[in-house]
């Protein structure tokens, strides 16, 4: 990222010398740092060092064309957002039509008038400024975010360990133990949370990787279906653990990752669920082979007798930064924990996926 301060940098592209004395004439007195390459497979060798604000491209280049080279930089993340002139003799529809399929940003005609180029070059600078503001943006906003993460962590550590302790020492009573259980469930979801948010961060940016390990599924859900009947009892929601226990594969899977996206999914569906419901967790194989490790053969359904969820929504509650308002509940869902579902499975090679319960309520699913 260039220092707010430095010049824009103009990169022109041309194969012809007359055309870039050309275009460097009409564009020296705006206070542009101009770069020069004399074919695309130069500046494609160079770009990490040019680092163009704005690219004036020649469409008539041996070798490469300009059609050529706008395709593979838009194709390449780390260079997709450099607005792209294409510079061309070419006035034909078909010309027209596929420099916007390879991803031009905007068309300039030769022989060039002055004042249009001008005005379009400032144009594409306005989109790259934008772009440029919203990054740092998004950066600050992630480091803050992440500064906050890391600060929670030591107090609530000292929370759950505080709560242990109390535990242990304190004579209770059976009410007593039953909100100390209660407040130590909190604390451990609110610490799954912020793992989460670490855990996205790192999926982000390709630092993520699975450790896989033939899962007993059968035993994983009874541990999860043990620990949420008591919660869900507390909110007068029954929990049920439905299963096809006979000759069950082991799957290759992330042990740790998979439970948290588990215990993410019905958490979730306790959340919406009203006293006098069900939620119910359903493991099933529908791939059912004779070998031992069958990768591919797994489906998970959390279902739940909750508000549902409107179909326009069914995409929406996956994204991090959408707030789907539940407006039959007065809650709203945030999208950071199914969001770290879909990334975990999507690692996985899987997908997950958002339905209506026929009778009432929303199902969850994924597949792997």
């Amino acid at each position: 990222m260039k220092h707010p301060a430095s010049l824009p940098r103009v990169l022109i592209i041309d194969d012809e010398p007359m055309a870039r004395e050309t275009l460097e004439a009409l564009l020296y007195r705006e206070g542009y740092e101009l770069l020069f390459a004399t074919s695309g497979i130069d500046a494609l060798q160079r770009m990490k060092d040019l680092a163009p604000d704005v690219i004036l491209l020649d469409v008539m280049m041996p070798q490469m064309t300009g059609f050529e080279v706008c395709q593979y930089l838009k194709n390449v993340p780390e260079f997709r957002h450099i607005p792209i002139i294409l510079v061309t003799a070419l006035d034909g529809t078909d010309e027209l039509v596929r420099g916007l399929d390879t991803g031009a940003d905007e068309f300039i005609s030769k022989p060039v008038n002055s004042q249009e180029l001008r005005a379009r070059v400032r144009s594409m600078l306005r989109i790259k400024t934008q772009y440029d503001e919203l990054r740092r943006t998004l950066y600050l906003r992630e480091l803050l975010s992440n500064m906050i993460v890391h600060d929670m962590r030591n107090p609530l550590a000292a929370i759950l360990l505080y709560i242990q302790l109390l535990k242990r020492k304190s004579n209770q009573i059976p009410e007593q133990a039953k909100y100390f259980d209660l407040i130590h469930s909190e604390a451990q979801q609110l610490n799954a949370f912020l793992d989460d948010i670490l855990m996205l961060a790192k999926m982000e940016k390709g630092k993520l990787l699975l450790t896989r390990t033939a899962v007993d599924m059968e035993k994983l859900a009874s541990e999860l279906a043990i620990k949420y009947v008591d919660l869900a009892s507390s909110q007068g929601v029954q929990f049920v653990f439905r299963h096809q226990s006979d000759h069950a594969p082991t799957i290759l899977l992330d042990l740790n990752l998979i439970q948290r996206v588990i215990d993410n999914l019905i958490s979730n569906a306790l959340k919406f669920s009203e006293p006098n419901s069900k939620v119910i967790l359903c493991i099933e194989y529908p791939n059912r082979v004779t070998n031992p490790v069958d990768a591919r053969s797994l489906r998970v359904k959390v279902i739940d007798e909750g508000p549902g969820i409107r179909p326009e929504d069914r995409e929406r509650i996956f994204d991090k930064y959408e707030i789907v308002d539940m407006k039959q509940t007065g809650k709203s869902q945030v999208g950071l924990g199914l969001a770290f579902c879909k990334m975990v499975i999507e690692a996985h090679g899987g997908r997950i996926f958002a339905d209506n319960n026929p009778v009432k309520g929303a199902v969850l699913t994924f597949e792997i």
